[in-house]
């Protein structure tokens, strides 16, 4: 089982707001209070901070999954609800947060560094906050928004000072061991060192701390042995620390070939980084790494003929301009010099360091003529439809409870007063086009009717109701008042035509008439008879 992870893949999820609720007042002798129902409350948000306490990944690698608390529900007599808790997660100093798609997102260095990984929704309105002048008392509430959803890939590039590079087995770990406290694996076969060891070394007054970091092969660039995944470790460094092995007994192998190898490894991975850019988007890459002091540690000089190869090879590493120190981890014959030495060029490298700058608070202004949103013609294998891109139109939209006609109805007059009805005008949109809001995974698809705004002739219905949503024609004000004077003009006509008929004597009880009918009948019917 995994005990060290420097490399996670998190699925972060922020909390959904609550939604808001839609509530009428109700008390004693007082009808018609008016709405009273509470605002949803914010889901929390999930953030990285930098933990002392944590030195690895492992725990998001068993749990990749994180879920923020959701808000709840509003309730009614103005009651919020409640606001879920940040999930505020752990990680290493160091730790490198970067997109799925390379893009470095933060570089968390320093005790408390955070980063928003995934913010929380908004709760949505209850009816007490959507009532106006016009509508005062709504029968609809917002719904609460969804939370952010995103992937990261968490990174930890170890923060250590010195780093130890060399083949398998050149006493890399030993060293950790023999000049701190640390305590590394340590055995007689090559790669016994499989995950980074870190260790603090005190050196007079001065502190720095040492990476070892597995063992280095021909061919490590191109993924043999271990490759060169464990190399970001030392990409914070500031001294690189060559331990060459003077006691090997392989075949083809001496200090010199040992550290050409070595850097040639070294120059295929900074090679790597420059062209993705790896330096340049890390805070801990003040030197390029190619150019950063080294030194060469000659081990196992406890060995007699390892003693007299280091001797040998000396010169010519020191014609190179290396810093050159004999030493042996056995008997820790040279470690004291070895460690005032790394401890000067650390001091040096601090004192050359620019001071970190506190990150500036830009400003970008909202332009006078913009509108927060844009409406493009696009067309696909369906037809031509129109996309309406925001960040007020997409959230409306996700807040909008689509089973309420009134709250539809809402929706459409907020779109027309951002202004997105004119925008679809200018753009050559009529009606019974295709209009989309949102992106093409999650948009919301209507055909398009132009809206009149909403008057207070169009609110007298049922709550949670929108007369405009009705299913019949809505006759204009032209018609309504040709409809209006041909009714007066019929029933005019009515009225005169009984004031005619009853100044000529005609005005009679139609039961009377009846009645008369019937006995001139029966007189005819008689005469007949005779």
């Amino acid at each position: 089982m995994a005990t060290f992870v420097d490399r996670v893949v998190l699925h972060a999820h922020g909390g959904d707001g609550g939604n808001g609720c839609a509530s009428i007042r109700r008390e004693k002798f007082k009808p018609l209070a008016g709405p009273d129902g509470g605002n949803g409350g914010n889901g929390g948000s999930v953030i990285l901070r930098v933990d002392p306490q944590t030195t690895t990944l492992l725990e998001y690698h068993h749990g990749p999954h994180r879920h923020a608390p959701s808000g709840t529900q509003g309730m009614g007599d103005n009651r919020a609800g409640a606001t879920g808790g940040d999930l505020v997660l752990g990680v290493p100093d160091g730790t490198v947060v970067t997109s799925t798609d390379g893009e470095v997102l933060a570089d968390l260095v320093g005790a408390g560094a955070e980063f928003m990984v995934a913010e929380g929704g908004r709760g949505g309105l209850g009816n007490a906050a959507l009532a106006s002048q016009r509508r005062k008392a709504p029968g609809f509430a917002l719904l609460g928004e969804p939370g952010d959803e995103r992937d990261v890939v968490l990174e930890l590039k170890t923060i250590a000072d010195v780093a130890l590079v060399g083949y398998p087995s050149a006493g890399k770990s030993s060293l950790v061991a023999a000049i701190s406290a640390a305590r590394p694996k340590i055995a007689d076969y090559p790669f016994t060192t499989l995950v980074p060891n870190l260790g603090v070394v005190q050196a007079g007054q001065a502190r720095f701390t040492v990476a070892d970091v597995p063992g280095l092969i021909p061919g490590a660039s191109e993924g043999k042995g271990l490759g060169l995944e464990f190399l970001r470790h030392i990409e914070r460094c500031a001294v690189i620390v060559h331990v060459l092995d003077c006691a090997t007994l392989e075949p083809g192998r001496d200090p010199i070939s040992d550290l050409d190898v070595i850097e040639r490894e070294l120059a295929e991975y900074a090679a790597a980084l420059d062209s993705v850019g790896g330096e340049a988007g890390v805070a801990g890459g003040r030197v390029p790494l190619m150019e950063r002091p080294r030194v060469v540690v000659l081990n196992k000089i406890d060995v007699p003929e390892a003693r007299e190869l280091a001797d040998f090879v000396r010169p010519e590493l020191e014609a190179r301009g290396l810093r050159v120190f004999e030493i042996s981890t056995a008997s820790h014959e040279g470690l004291r010099p070895l460690t005032f030495a790394l401890a000067e060029i650390v001091d040096k490298a601090r004192a050359e360091a620019p001071a970190p700058e506190p990150a500036r608070i830009v400003l970008r202004p909202q332009a006078v003529d913009e509108k927060g949103f844009t409406v493009t013609r696009r067309q696909d294998a369906d037809g031509v439809y129109f996309e309406v891109l925001g960040a007020k139109p997409e959230r409306w939209v996700r807040q909008t409870d689509f089973s309420n006609d009134e709250a539809v109805g809402y929706l459409a007059d907020r779109l027309a007063r951002l202004g997105v009805e004119e925008k679809l005008f200018a753009t050559g949109a009529v009606a019974g086009d295709e209009v989309r809001i949102g992106s093409s995974k999650n948009a919301v698809v209507f055909d398009w009717e132009p809206t009149l705004l909403t008057g207070s002739e169009l609110l007298g219905g049922p709550r949670g109701t929108d007369l405009r949503l009705d299913d019949r024609l809505r006759p204009s004000r032209k018609e309504k008042r040709a409809e209006f004077h041909e009714r007066m003009d019929a029933k005019a006509a009515a009225r005169e035509e009984l004031w005619t008929e009853r100044s000529s004597g005609h005005w009679s009880d139609p039961a009377d008439e009846a009645r008369a009918a019937d006995a001139r009948a029966a007189e005819d019917s008689e005469d007949d008879r005779a």
